[in-house]
């Protein structure tokens, strides 16, 4: 479905924070462990870590060879705990000033491995949103217009993170 001339989106500009977030991670068809993750937020602030506790010995031969060379050495700081990993990102968003979005291209992933991070959907922070918006579908809902190309970083999740925030904000000035 493309947009109409009639049609619009309603955005919230004035009372919600955006988050974009991207994850990697591998999956088994059963399994979807986070390896890491990125976020960029309000104001250009960044958060970003890499899952300690992620079996990577269990990835597939794709993400061992385009997401683990991304990955900081081992020892850095950004190595967590995946209950580091949640309080982190919580701190991040800190306390509900305002509500907040959250954006990923292909989101639902990425949405499983935060959620999983707390335990279960259900167990997100209260301000939390319980869903994510997904770039992909606005982008669709736009006509799939060409999208920027990401500079560089590509399948690391920060920098991954920084490209949606880019493609956000191009798909705004098409709408």
């Amino acid at each position: 479905m493309t947009l109409t001339a009639t049609q619009s989106i309603r955005f919230y500009d004035d009372v919600r924070d955006r988050y974009f977030l991207d994850t990697e991670f591998y999956e088994d068809g059963k399994t979807i462990d986070l390896i890491s993750i990125g976020i960029v937020g309000p104001n250009g602030r960044e958060f970003y870590a890499v899952n300690r506790e992620a079996e990577l010995h269990r990835v597939s031969a794709w993400v061992r060879e385009h997401v683990l060379p991304s990955l900081p050495a081992y020892g850095d700081p950004a190595w967590r705990s995946r209950q580091e990993i949640a309080r982190g990102i919580q701190e991040f968003v800190g306390p509900p000033s305002r509500p907040a979005e959250i954006w990923a291209y292909y989101a639902d992933y990425d949405w499983v491995a935060l959620c999983q991070l707390f335990g279960t959907m259900m167990a997100l922070p209260n301000h939390f949103p319980k869903f994510c918006m997904d770039l992909k579908q606005y982008s669709r809902m736009l006509g799939d217009p060409e999208h920027p190309p990401q500079d560089k970083g590509e399948h690391n999740a920060l920098e991954d993170a920084r490209w949606n925030k880019q493609l956000y904000d191009f798909l705004r000035a098409q709408a």
